[in-house]
């Protein structure tokens, strides 16, 4: 039930673009929201993007018009579409799941408001 680690970090230089994307695994029925935060050095982690079940999403001001999040109900993925990409958005990007509603082997359904992580990936912009 934890976001699988994102992929598709990595170097890239200024102006660049990079994909990154994430999908949870287990007995998920629905993910009420997903989203993508980072963390620089030095600095607390912060929402970048985030994308609600109906399709509402939520820019952080510094990625607006860059940043493009998306999410696969049926695969259980989000990503997110860097493009345009700048040395301060160097940082470990998470993705994150939050409220979760999961069956079990009774049939009975569970539905939690828990956040979910995954590991968490280096993106690193060059100038």
């Amino acid at each position: 039930l934890r976001c699988a680690a994102g992929v598709g970090g990595g170097l890239v230089q200024a102006g660049g673009s990079l994909r990154l994307s994430c999908a949870a695994s287990g007995s998920i029925l629905r993910i009420d929201d997903m989203g993508w935060y980072r963390q620089a050095p030095g600095k607390e982690r912060e929402l970048v993007a985030a994308v609600t079940s109906g399709g509402s999403t939520n820019y952080a001001d510094s990625v607006k018009g860059r940043f493009t999040i998306s999410r696969d109900n049926a695969k259980k993925m989000v990503s997110l579409q860097m493009n345009s990409l700048k040395p301060e958005d160097t940082a470990v990007y998470y993705c994150n799941a939050h409220g979760l509603t999961t069956i079990q082997d009774t049939g009975e359904l569970v539905v939690d408001g828990m956040d979910y992580w995954g590991k968490g990936t280096l993106v690193t912009v060059s100038s």
